[in-house]
């Protein structure tokens, strides 16, 4: 329709008519430089195996009656195209090699005008596809002897064992030296990839030049964990030699040394991609000061996927859909497929329902180039397209690299039992070296003696190199020595009263001339004699304290998630809207103290790769308080694969830790299964070897010392907070001035209504918002049992509750209760933990019993079971007999 538009204008000029050709023809060629632009990627022929392109009848001029006389009467300036030629005729060839060869175009699906209109004059113009110099080929054909080389080498000398090698698709790593190379030249100072295993000891040892040593040594079996596992040692548990990331120095033509990562990544495939984005975004933020500034030119991304999982993995469209986000926005990922045509036995007719692998990025407006993996210069140029659009646009862009894979899933899957057609081809193909080699023997540049001797020294060089290091190996080496227990340490985190004073001063200020909201405005208001004699500081308040204090100690903070900057439960209010005109104000922004930034935003409705992205950001913010709140705490099981294989085991795993804090809403009010259990009992399920912080805390001094603390602790882990619902405005679990001004955050805490622990004989302990119906119903009975609190889940306090026990001499019977039923919740945790520190004491349990759903979806039934856990808990067995 553009294009007709502006045919239409010129053919109106009152010179034009006797110089164009008749206007019918001049529509119809139009409709061809159109199909060629929309369709030319059918007829391209992207498959190295051979499989002949579909073509599109919309690209066959004939049916449209352009006859050669008609097309050569067509000037080539009405139809607004880039490529060679004077006229229709003369460009057709051209269009047909610029869109219809091995490197193909899906663009006219971006909504944006000007970027489809730049792209198709990059893409007819051939602006990317500057043609390799003499010396540029020899060295892609010497990389491409690396790529092979070391492949073939480590399937003779490891016989079948498992290293998915990236055989097949050869040509990825050259196309990471010239992106690498590129971005250098943009004024990049890092770069961090991620990608799954296929191809990735490759990508180690030839991009971050890790020693092919350190390769050979994993597969030798060289490595040995750390002696001394016994629990609480700082060890881990390693991960398998395809799965680990790592950093290093990738050395561009002109001798800069550019920092490359590689992000660790599970079998999980495609969840690495938000994790690179987080990581990335945090190299762009500039914390220092109160201002927040990004600086694209300090990393960028880049992602490798598989063609199989990003069709079928739900977490892709999540992280695609964060790109343009203003709060995970990254200046542009570059996004790599891997396309081996094949998933790990599943053809792509069984494996999506779109034609490409590619397809879902068309929803985000996504450039796709597809190019053949065994066309070297193609593959190049597909990589220059990209950078020159992420350069121009700050924008993602994504390649398609069609290839296959030359072995089965793994190096000990026999491929044929289920693909025998592909397999029989992929057995005849000559690899890309070859192919490229035989170009540059025909093109006279060398002779094939002197290909065959690159490779064959290439070779032997690997040869040589695992020849003196299992040399080495037969040398005796001392035991490693084990790794000693970091001890536990504390920080302070009591405020001065005056200086909280006036942090909630300025949290309360606003900019002359403006409204907030009348509801709103009440609220605020209790905020200041909340800070008097009478107390009355709620959750909402001790937080923002707590981040205030923390940003004029110079501690970056970044808080997100779903509805954050109001809260969920409209308790936070970070972020003030002008009831009159709609403006936006932060007053956390605004401190006049504040030495580093805070960064605020709610995210899209997202728990996968949100928590990926902000997991990313903080194992790399290593200064900076990083948060993500959920919805509803029940919404962390959409968020399950990271919490498994990134949160919970990363440093087990990989060495990687974080102070990365989650906020779940946790807590039986009645509103149903899917808004009371954050599933504590399956942090508690993973949580070992130190790995993580676990609290459930019950006052906003509690939630308060524990940020801070968090925020200023030395000893880096993740922190899940079970953050409570009703008890956000519940004045019992409100706080003093003093409380904030003295004090430390408590593991335990004891009854605080309790004068004589003597006369006790019944203990109930229990952790949460249950607490405070459990102290009512206690003050009820004649024989009133202590209620305590464990507000540290893990590390589990035993030192506390073994304090807490020895108050209570006469004790016989000590209950747990709990609102989560007996097969969730934190019993079977706590249970065989308190057992030996009863020293004989009966232990019993108060709660729901076993269930397949967490909580009651009818109101009145949560009614009747909260009574009954509160009187098993609280009243004697033989008083509930008599009753």
């Amino acid at each position: 329709v553009e294009e007709a538009s502006t045919a239409t204008t010129a053919l109106a000029a009152p010179s034009a008519p006797s110089a164009l050709a008749d206007l019918e023809h001049v529509a119809a060629g139009m409709a061809l430089v159109k199909a060629f632009r929309t369709h030319g990627h059918l007829a391209a022929t992207l498959d190295p195996l051979g499989t002949p392109p579909r073509g599109d009848p919309s690209l066959d001029p004939e049916p449209l009656e352009l006859s050669a006389a008609n097309m050569a009467s067509i000037p080539a300036s009405v139809l607004r195209v880039a490529v060679p030629g004077e006229t229709l005729a003369e460009a057709l060839p051209h269009l047909r090699e610029t869109y219809c060869g091995n490197i193909a175009y899906e663009v006219e699906h971006i909504a944006s005008h000007r970027q489809r209109v730049w792209l198709r004059e990059q893409i007819e113009s051939g602006a990317h596809r500057t043609p390799l110099a003499t010396e540029q080929q020899l060295q892609l054909l010497d990389r491409l002897i690396q790529v092979e080389s070391f492949e073939r080498f480590l399937h003779k000398a490891y016989l079948g064992q498992k290293r998915f090698s990236i055989e097949g698709l050869d040509m990825l790593v050259p196309m990471l030296d010239a992106l690498i190379e590129t971005a250098a030249e943009h004024g990049t100072r890092e770069v961090v990839i991620g990608m799954a295993h296929r191809g990735r000891l490759n990508v180690l040892t030839h991009i971050l030049g890790r020693p092919y040593v350190s390769i050979f040594a994993e597969f030798e079996g060289a490595k040995k964990p750390a002696k001394g596992a016994a629990e609480g040692e700082d060890i881990g548990t390693g991960d398998v030699k395809y799965h680990q990331g790592a950093e290093g120095a990738f050395i561009t033509r002109s001798g800069k040394a550019l920092p490359v990562a590689l992000a660790h990544n599970p079998s999980h495939l495609e969840f690495v991609g938000p994790v690179v984005d987080g990581r990335v975004r945090a190299l762009q933020t500039q914390r220092r000061g109160q201002e927040i500034h990004l600086d694209p030119d300090a990393a960028i991304p880049v992602v490798i996927h598989g063609d199989a999982a990003f069709a079928a993995q739900g977490v892709v469209a999540e992280t695609l859909n964060l790109g343009a986000l203003e709060g995970y926005c990254t200046s542009g990922t570059i996004h790599l497929i891997a396309n081996n045509q094949v998933g790990f036995t599943t053809d792509m007719r069984d494996a999506r329902s779109t034609r490409y692998a590619s397809d879902l990025a068309k929803g985000f407006d996504l450039p796709i180039i597809h190019v053949n993996a065994d066309d070297p210069v193609a593959c190049m140029a597909a990589i220059r397209l990209a950078m020159m659009y992420r350069d121009r646009f700050h924008r993602d862009a994504l390649i398609d690299l069609v290839g296959y894979r030359r072995h089965g899933h793994n190096e000990a899957d026999e491929p044929s039992y289920t693909q025998p057609m592909m397999y029989a081809l992929i057995k005849a193909l000559p690899t890309v070296r070859q192919r490229f080699a035989d170009q540059l023997v025909a093109a006279g540049i060398l002779t094939a003696e002197a290909a065959e001797a690159r490779y064959a020294t290439a070779y032997q060089h690997l040869v040589d190199t695992q020849q003196g290091f299992k040399a080495s190996l037969s040398q005796t080496h001392g035991d490693t020595a084990p790794v000693g227990q970091v001890l536990w340490q504390e920080v302070e985190t009591a405020v001065p009263g005056d200086m909280l004073t006036a942090l909630n001063d300025q949290l309360l200020a606003v900019p002359m001339g403006f409204t907030i909201q009348p509801k709103l405005l009440k609220q605020l208001e209790r905020r200041i004699p909340a800070m008097g004699p009478d107390g009355g500081i709620d959750w909402g308040q001790a937080e923002a304290l707590a981040f205030a204090s923390l940003l004029a100690e110079g501690i970056p903070i970044r808080l997100t998630g779903q509805d954050s900057e109001r809260g969920t439960f409209s308790h936070r209010h970070l972020v003030f809207a002008d009831a009159e005109t709609g403006a936006r104000h932060t007053p956390m922004q605004r401190l006049p103290g504040s030495l580093a930034s805070f960064e605020l935003y709610n995210s899209p409705l997202s728990e996968l790769a949100t928590l990926g992205f902000e997991y990313g950001y903080s194992t790399t913010a290593t200064e900076a308080m990083v948060i993500w709140e959920a919805q509803f705490g029940d919404f962390i099981n959409g968020a399950q694969v990271i919490i498994d294989q990134f949160l919970s085991a990363g440093r087990a795993k990989w060495g990687v830790t974080c102070r990365l804090t989650l906020l779940l809403p946790h807590g039986y009010e009645g509103q149903g299964p899917e808004h009371s259990s954050a599933r504590l009992e399956r942090f508690l399920q993973n949580a070992a070897e130190g790995n993580m912080r676990l609290a459930n805390c019950t006052t906003a001094a509690q939630y308060f010392h524990l940020i801070r603390r968090q925020a200023r602790r030395q000893r880096q882990r993740p922190l899940v907070v079970f953050t409570p619902k009703s008890l956000l405005r519940l004045p019992q679990a409100g706080s003093h001035l003093h409380e904030l001004t003295q004090g430390a955050f408590q593991p335990v805490l004891d009854d605080p209504d309790m004068a004589d622990h003597g006369a006790v004989t019944r203990l109930v302990l229990c952790s949460g918002k249950l607490y405070y119906e459990l102290a009512a119903g206690a003050q009820a009975q004649r024989s009133r049992p202590a209620v305590a609190r464990l507000e540290q889940l893990y590390s589990f306090p035993e030192r506390q509750l073994r304090e807490l026990l020895g108050r209570y001499p006469n004790v016989t019977e000590v209950v747990w209760a709990q609102e989560e039923p007996r097969n969730m919740g934190a019993w079977n945790w706590v249970a065989p933990r308190l057992a030996p520190l009863l020293q004989g004491r009966q232990l019993r349990y108060a709660g729901r019993p076993e269930r397949a759903s967490p909580a009651e979806g009818y109101h009145q039934a949560h009614v009747i079971e909260q009574a009954r856990i509160v009187e098993e808990a609280v009243v004697h067995a033989e008083l509930r007999r008599e009753l």
